[in-house]
Formats: C-alpha cells, sequence, structure tokens
C-alpha cells in the first residue's frame, strides 16, 4: 500500500505532513512511502532526506496512493485525482470545509479530520490541535517580546534598574500555559486568566498570576470551555479593563474548536493601555478575541499596535510539522492491520475522526450541518 506525502497548495502554508525521520515507521508497518517534490522545502526538509530515510519521490503520487497525508485538505483538483476508497488525514475543519466534504463524500473517499481526534488519554499522542497550538503559543509570545520596544526581564545596572515588563494572558489551554512558560522564561511578570476555575492552578504552576474574577466557571467538555452568555461577557470584560490597561502586552488565546472565537477585549479597552503596548490576537482567523484585530496583520488601535495572527504554527514550519507528523503516524499506525490500512470504525478515535466513508458523511455534527445549509 502506498501513502502519499502532498506539497501543500494552501497559500501561506509551510508545513509538511510528514518528515524524513518518521518515514521508517511507516515502511516498518509495511507501507511504501512517496513524497511529490519540494513537499518538504519550506519546512527545511529536502527531498534528497526523504530518499535517504527510504521513500520515494513521485510527482503523481496521488494517482496510486492508498492513503493521502496532508496538512490543509486537499484541493479539489487533487482529491479528483484520487481512486475510489482512498483516504486522506488532514486539518478538514468541518464548518469551514462543508464543499470540500460533499466532494469527498461524492467521490466516495474516506476522510479524517485531525482537529476531531477526541481529548482521552489513548488519544494524546495523535492529538494535533494540541501539538499545533504548542507552537503557537510560543510563538505569539516571541512575537510579543519582539514587538514591545522595553526588556521583558528585570534589569539592574549602576545606570538604574529597568522593571520588567507586564504581560497579561487570556486562555490558559495548551497555547497559553506555552505563551505564559515563554514570557516567564524571557523574564516577564505574567498574569493570566481563564474562564475555566481549574486553570488558575496550572497557571499558577508557570510562576504566573491567576486573576481571580468573582464570575461563574465556565468548565466544558474535552477540557474546554462552554460559550458564555453576552451578560456574562460584558461583565467579564469590565473586570479585565484594568488589568489590561495596565499590561505592556496583552496575548489572548482562546478558542472553541469548530466555533468563532470569544470576543473578550473591545477596542474601548486597548486604546487605554499604555503607548507602545503591543497586543497578540493568536485567535484572529477563527474571528478573533480582540475587536478590529486583523489575521495576517498589525494595526493601532489607541496607542497599541495589535498583531492578528494568521496560521500560526506555519511561522515555526519545522517543529510544527514534526509534531504534526508524530500525530499523523500515531494515528496512521492505530488505522494499520497485519495487511496494511484497516481503520477499525469500532475504535473511538477511528470513529470520532472520520468525516466521510463509503459515500457517506459518517460525522453526525457535519451531518447536522448539511442538513442545516440544504434546509
Amino acid at each position: 500500500m502506498l501513502v502519499a506525502v502532498v506539497r501543500e497548495t494552501r497559500a501561506g502554508e509551510t508545513r509538511v505532513a510528514l518528515v524524513p525521520e518518521l518515514v521508517a515507521k511507516l515502511t516498518g508497518l509495511g507501507y511504501d512511502v512517496a513524497v511529490e517534490p519540494g513537499a518538504g522545502h519550506a519546512a527545511q526538509c529536502d527531498d534528497d532526506e526523504y530518499v535517504a530515510a527510504g521513500a520515494r519521490l513521485a510527482t503523481e503520487a496521488l494517482r496510486d496512493a492508498s492513503v493521502v497525508l496532508s496538512v490543509a485538505p486537499l484541493a479539489s483538483a487533487q482529491a479528483r485525482r484520487l481512486r475510489e476508497g482512498v483516504a486522506t488525514i488532514s486539518f478538514l475543519p468541518p464548518a469551514q470545509s462543508l464543499d470540500l466534504i460533499v466532494e469527498r463524500r461524492d467521490l466516495l473517499l474516506t476522510s479524517f479530520a485531525m482537529e476531531l481526534v477526541p481529548r482521552i488519554s489513548r488519544a494524546q499522542s495523535m492529538d494535533a490541535l494540541s501539538s499545533q497550538a504548542l507552537v503557537a503559543g510560543y510563538r505569539c509570545a516571541v512575537v510579543a517580546a519582539g514587538r514591545l520596544r522595553r526588556f521583558f526581564p528585570l534589569n539592574m545596572t549602576a545606570a538604574g534598574t529597568v522593571s520588567p515588563a507586564e504581560v497579561v494572558v487570556l486562555g490558559a489551554g495548551v497555547a497559553g500555559l506555552q505563551a505564559i512558560a515563554t514570557c516567564r522564561r524571557l523574564g516577564a511578570v505574567v498574569r493570566a486568566y481563564d474562564v475555566r476555575a481549574a486553570a488558575a492552578e496550572e497557571i499558577r504552576s508557570m510562576g504566573a498570576t491567576a486573576i481571580e474574577l468573582d464570575l461563574e466557571s465556565l468548565e466544558g467538555a474535552g477540557g474546554y470551555a462552554r460559550e458564555m452568555t453576552e451578560e456574562r461577557a460584558a461583565r467579564q470584560r469590565e473586570l479585565l479593563a484594568p488589568y489590561i490597561a495596565a499590561a505592556d502586552a496583552l496575548i489572548t488565546t482562546a478558542a472553541l474548536p469548530g466555533r468563532a472565537a470569544p470576543m473578550l477585549v473591545t477596542a474601548e479597552m486597548v486604546a487605554q493601555m499604555r503607548a507602545g503596548s503591543v497586543v497578540i490576537d493568536l485567535a484572529a482567523d477563527s474571528g478573533g478575541n480582540v475587536q478590529g484585530s486583523v489575521p495576517g496583520a498589525v494595526v493601532q488601535i489607541g496607542r497599541a499596535q495589535v498583531w492578528g495572527g494568521s496560521n500560526v504554527p506555519s511561522q515555526m514550519p519545522g517543529p510544527a510539522s514534526r509534531l504534526y507528523a508524530q500525530n499523523v503516524v500515531n494515528l496512521l499506525t492505530l488505522m494499520t492491520g497485519e495487511d496494511g490500512f484497516a481503520p477499525d470504525f469500532d475504535d473511538e478515535i477511528v470513529s470520532s475522526t472520520c468525516v466521510t466513508h463509503a459515500g457517506e458523511v459518517s460525522h453526525a455534527p457535519t451531518r447536522e450541518l448539511l442538513q442545516a445549509r440544504a434546509g
């Protein structure tokens, strides 16, 4: 059976779905591996490295593939080159990919979405959302330090003492905790808030101060937060305003899988920040935590510059690709039997990640979205 690794076609996508050092894991499972020429160039993986690891280069890798690995979902032209029954493994956000999903259903392709890996202990090694959030959290802290025209750490010199930068982080999931840890390593004073009460201890474990607001905790399923009412959101913004106004840098990381990011900070709140302040909105791609942020751009609001994140993991393609590729290989290993690729659709991980199979949309929430759209 042939596993094909494609060269990404989405604008700005620099990651690759398989790195050379993991080729041997797939060949050890009995797969042949074909890589499109140049697939790993943007992630600092040369064609020669793939060949040395046991893969072969193939311009028409899709033609004979049984399984196709990618980061972004295959474009329509790529999907139409596949044979019936071929499996694709990629990110495939259901709410933003309905047309692609319908096409895959009609082409009789089996598609697996990496963002649908369930948050259970057995699936942690396949959790691509978490691995990419780790990269994004680190990256946004470095961007904040780079754009802020002052020291992050405390400096004591003969000429006087330079006080450390004060950073506020909103959201303490994987990305938020990594942002906190990185800012602390750089020497900043960090305060952080999450709507989940349980996150306060994790914030403190990173050396930051947990912002305590007298509000109901919003613990949800799978470690994610529940959506909040507009009344609670308004009260939360009111209570957070003085912390944000006092910050040199604000980093927001709150996201809800499959839904628009919650708006946590208004433009008026940003306008109260000091001259030269920096705002990093990691959720700009999915609607934004900060009112007025623009994905992939820096805008000025009041005296603060607001950086809107866009496909942030791709800004560190090497480590992001290695982590993602390990997630993909672990999932593919789970779906491999003695005779090759043989997913067990009774397995919770397999059934949760499968979006289309045998001419049907197998992911129930996606079926509901399609019915509502038809409706």
